[in-house]
């Protein structure tokens, strides 16, 4: 299992925040961003960020204005050609989707140990219809051999924005993000991983809920099941 190369220097830092500022003030206008509980992200130390997945703008969403340069996972399709070279730039991991990648693991996994912030989404794929469906418990492997906190992460309205079924994003809409208060990583340990993935699920789900209230939309139905990949 070889450890995947992520460049980390002082030059990569600054290119990634001028990054983060562009992309993230491009969707703050565009979509009306509102952004509560921020201050939920440890400012240092390592963290892992669980996010749900609702289109291909989450990474800009779910870092939002948080100035800690977060790594991510993206499927080892987009690491191709110029788009590749510049996702590289800004701390993307590359992981093949569909079987266990145990170089990504394993980059993440010593990432973590380094202190840094790792985001990731553990729906494993896009949401069809808005709702969060219910998690691969694959993450807590990574929490159980880091002892990286967990924080909550709730992304609302992105998926009306650019839903998995249209080539291209709308210019225009409404997205929330909401952090939720970091889970330690001892209250993991105790449980199964299966147990815990429910239980995570479930608090994403009421995360959402409360999120759209607050900004005045109707909670989702979770009383059918909720479509997956998988």
């Amino acid at each position: 299992m070889t450890e995947l190369a992520v460049k980390d220097g002082p030059l990569n830092r600054i290119w990634h925040n001028f990054c983060q500022f562009i992309s993230v003030s491009a969707v703050a206008i565009l979509y009306r961003m509102r952004v509560f509980d921020r201050e939920n992200v440890p400012k240092n130390g390592p963290v892992l960020i669980l996010c749900n997945h609702q289109s291909f703008l989450d990474p800009m969403f779910s870092h939002s204005w948080v100035w800690r340069p977060f790594f991510f996972l993206a499927r080892e399709t987009l690491f191709r050609g110029l788009f590749g070279v510049l996702i590289r730039s800004v701390y993307a991991v590359p992981i093949h989707q569909g079987k266990a990648d145990l170089a990504a693991v394993k980059t993440i996994i010593n990432l973590l140990k380094q202190g840094k912030p790792v985001c990731i989404y553990p729906e494993g794929s896009r949401t069809f219809d808005g709702r969060i469906a219910d998690l691969r418990p694959g993450f807590c492997l990574i929490v159980r051999r880091t002892g990286a906190p967990i924080v909550p992460v709730v992304i609302d309205g992105a998926f009306e924005c650019w839903p998995r079924t249209r080539k291209y994003p709308r210019l225009t809409g409404r997205v929330a993000v909401v952090y939720g208060k970091p889970i330690m990583a001892d209250h993991v340990k105790q449980m199964g991983d299966e147990e815990f993935a429910r239980e995570f699920t479930q608090l994403l789900r009421d995360m959402q809920g409360n999120l759209r209230q607050k900004i005045g939309k109707e909670p989702m139905d979770y009383s059918t099941p909720v479509p997956t990949d998988y």
